[in-house]
C-alpha cells in the first residue's frame, strides 16, 4: 500500500462540508480545513500504522500540508505505531513539532504520544527546550505534553515550578498554561493552591487558571468558593 496516496484519497473521501464549517469556527485563522471528523482520522491512522507507516514520515513533504487534516493525520499515526525504539520515536516527534500551527493539531498530537510512558524521565528532559521556546506552538506543545502525561507524584513539583515561571504573550500558549495548572489542581489540590495563593503569573493566566479549575466537576464547591477569593481585578 502506498500510504501517502492512501492518506490523500481517504481524506478526500470523508470530507464533510458541515463539519468543515463547524471546525472552522473553533479554530480561528485556519482556512485549510477539509472537514474530516476525528474518529475517522483515527481510523485511517490505525490503518496506516499497520503497514509501511515509516514511509509516511520519511515523505512528510510529499504528504504536504494542503489541508489541516494532512498534518493531523500524520501526527495521529504516531499514536498507533508499535516501535520499540524510544529514541527514534522522540526523533519522529521532534520532526513533527514544526508542523504544528494551531491548537487542534497540537492537542490531538500530544494526547496520542503515550509511548513517552516507557521512559518518562527521558521524555521529560526532551521537552525542556520546547518549554523555553519563544514560538507559540512549540511552547504549547511542551505544556500540553506536561498536562497530558506527567501530572503525577514523580513530576508534580517540577511541573509546578515550570508552569508558575513561564512568561509568554502568546494567547494559545497562555491558555495551555492555565489548562495545565487546572489539571495540577484537580490531581494535587493543596500543592497547586499554595502556588496560586502567591505567584508572579500575569493576571490573565492566574485568573484563567482559576476559572478552568472552577469549571471542573472534580473540584468541590468549597474549594471553588475558596479559589474565587484568589481572583485578581483586571488592571
Amino acid at each position: 500500500m502506498d500510504v501517502c496516496k492512501f492518506a490523500k484519497s481517504e481524506l478526500k473521501k470523508y470530507s464533510d462540508v458541515k463539519y468543515k464549517k463547524f471546525s472552522s469556527a473553533l479554530i480561528p485563522g485556519v482556512d485549510n480545513i477539509l472537514g474530516v471528523r476525528l474518529p475517522i482520522l483515527r481510523k485511517i491512522a490505525k490503518e496506516i500504522a499497520k503497514y509501511d507507516w515509516q514511509k509516511l514520515f520519511s515523505n512528510l513533504n510529499a504528504v504536504g500540508e494542503e489541508y489541516m487534516e494532512d498534518t493531523l493525520l500524520a501526527g495521529l499515526v504516531l499514536s498507533y505505531v508499535k516501535d520499540e525504539d524510544f529514541n527514534r520515536m522522540l526523533g519522529l516527534t521532534a520532526d513533527f513539532v514544526p508542523r504544528i500551527k494551531n491548537w487542534a493539531v497540537c492537542d490531538c498530537f500530544c494526547n496520542g504520544l503515550k509511548f513517552v510512558k516507557k521512559d518518562k524521565r527521558k521524555a521529560f528532559e526532551f521537552l525542556s527546550p520546547y518549554l523555553k521556546s519563544k514560538d507559540e506552538y512549540e511552547l504549547r506543545f511542551g505544556v500540553v505534553m506536561l498536562l497530558s502525561h506527567f501530572v503525577d507524584a514523580e513530576f508534580i513539583d517540577e511541573i509546578l515550578d515550570i508552569l508558575f515561571n513561564l512568561k509568554t504573550d502568546y494567547y494559545y500558549a497562555r491558555m495551555a498554561i492555565a489548562w495545565a495548572i487546572s489539571i495540577c489542581y484537580v490531581k494535587f489540590p493543596q500543592k497547586t493552591y499554595v502556588r496560586l495563593e502567591k505567584n508572579d503569573l500575569e493576571d490573565f493566566i492566574h485568573n484563567k487558571s482559576i476559572s478552568k479549575i472552577i469549571e471542573s466537576y472534580r473540584v468541590s464547591k468549597e474549594d471553588k468558593d475558596r479559589l474565587k477569593l484568589l481572583r485578581r481585578k483586571s488592571s
